[in-house]
């Protein structure tokens, strides 16, 4: 887990306490506080196995940064498809895919520059 340094970190350690609690897979922070002209200073990007699956993933990262830091989203997106739900908080942009929209999507390559760390799941 990324460790706080900042309020920006304290919330992607509670979306990603989030996510795995509900058994989100393939969990990864893209860092693109260092190139300019981006939209935030964090995105975390996740896979859930089914419709049901990324809604509880979204559900309890929303519940968890709610209860942990007392914040709301910005704004949520996708919510009713449940392929691809966006939560933003502003400086952190949460993704949560289905894997064959991820796939095709490929966020990762598409912002090249950013720094990937990829968090490994607990056993």
């Amino acid at each position: 887990m990324v460790k706080a340094k900042s309020e920006e970190t304290s919330l992607v350690d509670e979306i990603i306490f989030g996510i795995e609690d509900v058994k989100g897979i393939e969990i990864n922070i893209m860092d693109l506080s260092k190139i300019s002209n981006t939209v935030c200073k964090f995105f975390i990007l996740c896979t859930g196995t089914s419709n049901i699956h990324v809604a509880a993933i979204a559900n309890s990262v929303k519940k968890n940064v709610s209860k942990k830091l007392k914040e709301k989203p910005f704004s949520m997106e996708g919510i009713e498809n449940q392929e691809w739900v966006l939560i933003d908080y502003v400086d952190v942009v949460v993704h949560i895919f289905q894997s064959e929209i991820r796939d095709f999507y490929d966020i990762e390559n598409l912002w090249g520059d950013a720094k990937i760390i990829n968090v490994e799941l607990k056993a």
